[in-house]
């Protein structure tokens, strides 16, 4: 039998695009490879520097995201969790098409979204020196 925690950034049932400031995390309990059950854990004052931390105390394996930017990515990588980004949507959905091996993502979820302005700036292939291209 294989389990794991996923943990899905989230607001209002969506997937929350900024990792850094997300409100709130779905947390699903995966149990050879079907969810067996899901809460919403509030992220209270846990920060950017904090959130790899909160999410390994967790049991978090594998986190789903919006946005999320390359300092966020090696403290996710240095407490073993394992993520993907530029996910969009629903979060049951989301979390869903990830078990059956079907969830789209952005190739430029690298990038810190800062404005509406600077995501539109990705989708014209303009040059926004985020870093994230």
């Amino acid at each position: 039998m294989t389990e794991f925690k996923l943990a899905v950034t989230s607001e209002n049932g969506q997937v929350f695009q900024h990792f850094g400031k997300t409100p709130e995390f779905t947390l699903f309990e995966i149990v050879d490879g079907r969810i067996n059950g899901m809460k919403k854990v509030p992220t209270g004052e846990h920060g950017h520097g904090a959130l790899a931390g909160f999410l390994k105390e967790l049991g978090v394996k594998v986190l789903l995201c919006g946005g999320i930017g390359p300092g966020a990515q090696e403290m996710l990588k240095d407490a073993g969790i394992e993520f993907v980004g530029g996910v969009q949507g629903d979060v049951i959905q989301s979390a869903g098409d990830y078990l059956k091996g079907e969830l789209k993502t952005d190739p430029q979820f690298t990038c810190d979204h800062h404005s509406h302005e600077h995501g539109e700036e990705h989708s014209r292939g303009g040059n926004c020196h985020c870093g994230g291209h």
